[in-house]
């Protein structure tokens, strides 16, 4: 045998080994003709089955409401019966098939509740409980690894944690690498157990690249199995009263990749930052928000040895013991800072400000919320940054000349925010209508600007380009505002016009000619039930506002509904004329809706929400506080129909039982339920009668009431707000 004859016999064998399986994949993979056509001819009498059957369904709701209605139409033809239907019913055929879907829910709902019953009276595990279309129970654990992790990716630890107690099969599942990635303790931080977290990071040490322990009170010994996870690259322990400098020192030393870092409103002092430049040499974000026990000694250590040159985000939100001299300390080792954040901080100076920004050149997005001593001159200092993003609160030194300075020194700002700045006029908006990459544009509560200062602000190339617009409690705004918005904003998507009482229906004559609307916020407006009809001719609006409206009624939302298909947030709290007509247009109609609030509203009852479970499906967010007349059928409906439901809010809800509650809030993410009876500016008693004597005022901001009961479950966000 030569080395020739040998290569020949092994190409020979491979190819019709190749040869041999590619025809063999073939026959299974690609069907035959006959197969195709086989199978075409069953989708088509499948689709025409399903059309013959809603047609039948919807004929026979027809004939029962012309029945009921005792019309006679002896010897006309079908065409002709249909013809005598008034041209109210355009949407009969939508109406009847709401109808006859929501009797077969109900059917649905006795049967569930039936069989719920049997499974306690028979002490039975769900497991026997055979399905009730026939359809055999199917294995999770055969679907590809990929689609195993999508699925449990959506899972909080707790729901991890009692998937793996299932089955030997449940339990290979929940064992995948990929999942332990991202741990979250803070949503399980008062029923997991210290040797659970110990357990847990020794096992995935190496798998594990971000850790929250926000609000987690551990002691130090637990804190200190951080260090085993030597690939860390997130940590949030935030709010953790028990992390000391010596906890830090360990997971320093132990966790030198870490880019995030969450240490904000812990009891960390300046040993602690004396670490962050010896071990954290990549760190990028840092957040040293209500730390107030280091000092500007503990700002100078981050100069020290490699010190923290990466740092992109600086979080000093409440740190009120930082001075001058902090800042430039800050500056000297953190040049390379980005995005700054200084909330709450009553200490803070234009001076502070300039010693920051003589060496962090880079600054492009600034957060001063809570800062009352900042004036013009911060605007001044800045210029020799590239800002893009500026955001300021409830200032009153901040006046008409920063604006000026923007229109010079900051051509390429897309963002800003200047809510509540008592000092801003009209004339003020002149120089940002030159500002062409402007996108977001924030004015809440600037209640000197008036028509000039938006029709100067609109006139220029920023209405182009403008894609939100905040203009709530500008009281001064009317119908004319509207109309230049129409001209001139081509691209606006969110729009608010909150409070604006001057503003009319026939305001929203204009508003409705922005095609590429999105959302629109008409809260406390005098907007009523011929201004929701003319906006229900945008079509296309995805979001709407209408709290505290109190001219709009059933009639109105229902007309609204009717050719908003596309609506997904409503908010109609307290307007008290409303009762469960809305409900069932956004049954009929709106079913692709995520977020309802119909809080104050007393005329709600368990059959609307019947309706709302029946046939929107997508809920996220429900918020009936303030619906006296709902009773403990409303969450077994909620239960059956609304599963991804995930925040719900009872307050004063006095016929929902307190059982009732507790049993939904394992349900879902947060709950919040009080069987108050409702403040007296809900203007309406436990019962939903008027008051008498109706005080007007304004919800309180203060957070519940005494006796309140709140159950929150399993929230993670961001500590850190982007700008």
């Amino acid at each position: 045998m030569t080395p020739e004859l040998m290569i020949k016999a092994c190409t020979f064998y491979t190819g019709r080994l190749v040869k041999t399986h590619f025809c063999s994949w073939r026959e299974i993979t690609v069907p035959h003709a006959k197969q195709d056509e086989v199978m075409s001819g069953k989708q088509e009498r499948a689709v025409a089955h399903h059309i013959f059957r809603l047609q039948k369904s919807a004929f026979h709701a027809w004939h029962v409401y012309v029945k009921h209605k005792k019309q006679i139409f002896n010897g006309c033809p079908l065409a002709l019966a249909f013809s005598a239907l008034p041209v109210k019913h355009f949407h009969f055929g939508t109406v009847m098939q709401h109808e006859f879907q929501l009797k077969q829910w109900k059917d649905k709902l006795k049967l569930k509740i039936a069989t719920i019953d049997i499974f306690l009276s028979l002490d039975k595990s769900t497991s026997k409980i055979p399905f009730e279309d026939g359809t055999q129970e199917f294995d999770i654990s055969q679907l590809p690894d990929r689609a195993i992790a999508q699925i449990f990716f959506y899972l909080s630890l707790r729901d991890t944690v009692v998937c793996s107690q299932i089955s030997h099969a449940w339990l290979s599942m929940t064992q995948m690498s990929s999942l332990w990635n991202a741990i979250d303790f803070s949503a399980v931080k008062n029923i997991i157990t210290e040797k659970y977290v110990v357990s847990t990071l020794q096992k995935w040490r190496l798998n594990v690249l971000r850790l929250n322990f926000r609000g987690c009170l551990f002691r130090p010994k637990t804190f200190k199995s951080v260090s085993a996870c030597k690939n860390l690259q997130e940590l949030n322990v935030s709010d953790c009263s028990t992390l000391t400098d010596e906890s830090m020192r360990q997971i320093s030393e132990g966790c030198p990749g870490v880019l995030y870092l969450n240490l904000s409103n812990t009891n960390i002092t300046n040993r602690t930052m004396r670490l962050l430049p010896r071990y954290f040499h990549n760190l990028q974000n840092l957040s040293l928000a209500y730390c107030r026990k280091f000092t500007d000694k503990g700002l100078q250590y981050l100069n020290l040895g490699n010190g923290c040159h990466k740092l992109i985000y600086l979080d000093l939100s409440g740190c009120t013991q930082i001075s001058v001299q902090g800042f430039k300390n800050i500056a000297s080792s953190c040049s390379g800072i980005m995005h700054l954040t200084i909330n709450d901080m009553p200490t803070l100076t234009d001076n502070c400000v300039k010693a920051l920004v003589e060496k962090c050149l880079r600054i492009t997005s600034v957060i001063f919320i809570g800062a009352p001593h900042i004036s013009d001159s911060t605007f001044k200092a800045l210029s020799i940054c590239s800002l893009r993003k500026i955001r300021f609160e409830g200032n009153k030194r901040i006046t008409d000349t920063c604006f000026k300075l923007m229109d010079k020194n900051y051509p390429n700002i897309s963002h800003i925010y200047m809510a509540d700045c008592k000092g801003i006029t009209d004339s003020s908006l002149k120089p940002l209508s030159h500002l062409r990459r402007l996108t977001v544009l924030n004015l809440a509560n600037c209640m000197r600007i008036g028509d000039i200062g938006i029709k100067h602000f609109l006139d220029g190339p920023a209405s182009i380009s403008i894609r939100e617009l905040n203009l709530s409690n500008c009281v001064q705004l009317t119908d004319f505002s509207a109309m230049k918005l129409s001209d001139r904003c081509y691209n606006l998507n969110y729009l608010s016009l909150r409070n604006c009482e001057h503003l009319t229906d026939g305001g929203l004559e204009y508003i409705v000619n922005i095609l590429s609307l999105v959302s629109v916020d008409l809260s406390g407006t005098k907007i009523s039930d011929e201004g929701l009809l003319i906006l229900s001719k945008h079509k296309k609006l995805k979001e709407l506002s209408l709290s505290e409206c109190y001219k709009i009624t059933d009639i109105g939302i229902q007309a609204f509904c009717r050719f908003s298909l596309t609506l997904e947030y409503l908010d109609v709290s307290y307007c008290s004329r409303l009762s469960d007509g809305i409900i069932k247009a956004l049954a009929i109609y709106c079913t692709d809706i995520t977020s309802l609030i119909i809080a104050g509203c007393p005329k709600i009852t368990d059959s609307g929400i019947e309706m709302l479970s029946a046939k929107c499906h997508y809920v996220h967010i429900l918020d009936v506080s303030g619906c006296v007349l709902l009773t403990d059928q409303m969450l077994q409906s909620l239960q059956i129909g609304c599963k991804q439901l995930r925040i719900l809010k009872m307050q004063y809800c006095g016929r929902i039982s307190k059982e009732a509650a507790l049993k939904m809030s394992s349900i879902v993410q947060q709950q919040e339920y009080s069987s108050n009876d409702p403040p007296r500016w809900f203007g309406y008693d436990s019962e939903g009668k008027t008051l008498k004597v109706n005080q007007e005022m304004k919800p309180p901001k203060s957070s519940q009431d005494a006796g309140e009961m709140t159950v929150k479950r399993s929230i993670v966000s961001n500590e850190e707000e982007e700008v």
